[in-house]
């Protein structure tokens, strides 16, 4: 039988890789890199401030397929796979019978079979399966590579953001009758390609955008933009083409109005400003990502203020689609915000580093506060007992963290609620109450910043 508006709706979500919030001309990119998406924010819900809870590929991912801090699915770091114990969005969707698929990165398995197959008991309950483990290392921009259920592999032509919605608009022609579907899409772009070091377009990309706006911290700070921002937004600007063919597809197909889409990434970008790579770090530039939602229970949503994380948004997609949210999922869905519902609302978002450094951080509307072990050894260690305090910041006055405060004595009450804050939430997160060494005090000339002012 046809699908009709009437019918549970199908979910696909659209998932980019190491894409920064500021690429959406929602959130002042001037470039219009990304029309489709904000098209689809402004008729559907944007997520005005949305979070990563772990800004490295598998943990991230980790978190989205379970609602799960990394902390909770043990994949703190690349390379460890996900149990298959755990309960993954797809087993959810499958047990309320719905086909489930899943197409393009997992990055979720570590064993023998090389880089790209997956053992079918380590796909996390995916039924349709055309994907590779890390598909940065069997593809090119060029040459795509995936791998079917039977693990054969599957060569994809044209540019690899196309070939991939190819492989996505094809799987839903074929499930535009009968049941709903859950279809996860996710892109390896716009991550550098390893074995470059470069981020690579579609031919022709690069040169629109060279030498075009910068955003403020990569102004600043410089590190890699010059010789990566215009290829990096190249390769947004495919993603959104993107978009718009599988928006295209829907609306053709009359499925839009009865699918929920998710846009969102794992994680964003700091082109070597922050360390020596592009991620791994609690500054803004690498945990804030676009996000927006559009379908059944999301047209005309507006824009949520509230912060979201990462872990929000897997109660979010079962709930709208009429499914229990289960209790261990540690974040919440959404759809009571839109409808005025605010009051138990958390104020803040956790996040949890524990590759290159092993870090925790906690970011209100205005403040952000960051803590390291330095003694711990990024990648090997989950967390700590012990952190010193590494940064804070006061996003009303410096968006793009350009000056750490942390220390100084006209911000110690601050200091010290956000301090009170980020213990709650590990505590919240299943983690053990650690001690935090402060910073060494610093005179500053300031005005004492009250508590009052923190809490606010």
């Amino acid at each position: 039988m046809p699908q009709s508006d009437t019918n549970q709706p199908n979910v696909i979500v659209f998932f980019t890789d190491q894409q920064r919030w500021d690429t959406s001309g929602l959130h002042g990119n001037p470039l219009d890199l990304m029309p489709n998406f904000d098209r689809m924010a402004q008729r559907g819900t944007h997520v005005h401030r949305s979070f990563t809870c772990q800004p490295v590929c598998g943990p991230a991912r980790s978190c989205l397929q379970t609602g799960l801090y990394a902390t909770r699915t043990g994949c703190f770091r690349n390379g460890i796979p996900l149990s298959p114990n755990l309960k993954t969005l797809a087993h959810h969707f499958d047990e309320a019978g719905y086909a489930t698929g899943y197409i393009g990165k997992w990055h979720l398995y570590s064993g023998g079979t090389g880089p790209g197959p997956v053992p079918a008991e380590h796909r996390g309950g995916y039924d349709y399966w055309l994907a590779s483990n890390t598909l940065e290392f069997t593809s090119d921009a060029y040459q795509t590579t995936l791998y079917d259920n039977d693990n054969k592999p599957v060569d994809l032509p044209g540019y690899r953001v196309d070939a991939l919605t190819d492989a996505v608009i094809r799987y839903v022609d074929r499930h535009k009758t009968g049941s709903p579907f859950y279809l996860f899409t996710s892109y390896i772009e716009p991550h550098h390609q390893n074995h470059l070091d470069d981020y690579p377009p579609p031919d022709g990309y690069r040169e629109r955008y060279a030498g075009k706006w910068i955003p403020p911290d990569l102004a600043a700070l410089g590190g890699s933009t010059h010789q990566h921002l215009g290829g990096y937004y190249g390769m947004v600007k495919r993603l959104d083409e993107a978009l718009g063919r599988l928006l295209d597809a829907l609306k053709s197909l009359h499925l839009l109005d009865n699918t929920v889409i998710l846009f969102t990434s794992d994680h964003g970008c700091h082109f070597k400003t922050r360390n020596g790579e592009y991620k791994r770090s609690c500054h803004e530039s690498s945990i804030r990502v676009p996000t927006a939602f559009h379908g059944p229970g999301f047209i005309g949503g507006g824009q949520i203020q509230e912060l979201v994380s990462l872990v929000d948004l897997p109660p979010t997609l079962l709930d709208a689609a009429g499914l229990e949210v289960p209790g261990e999922m540690q974040g919440k869905s959404v759809l009571p915000l839109l409808r005025g519902e605010m009051d138990d609302w958390q104020e803040e978002v956790f996040v949890q580093i524990s590759e290159a450094q092993v870090g925790r951080a906690v970011r209100t509307q205005r403040w952000k506060y960051g803590v390291d072990a330095p003694h711990k050894n990024g990648g090997g260690d989950a967390g700590s007992d012990r952190y010193v305090e590494q940064y804070l910041y006061d996003l009303q006055a410096d968006p793009y963290e350009l000056r750490n405060l942390v220390g100084l004595q006209s911000h110690e009450g601050v200091t010290a609620v956000m301090r009170e804050r980020l213990i709650r939430r590990m505590l919240e997160a299943g983690e053990e109450a650690p001690t935090i060494e402060p910073a060494p005090t610093q005179r500053s000339g300031q005005r004492s910043v009250s508590e009052a002012e923190a809490r606010s």
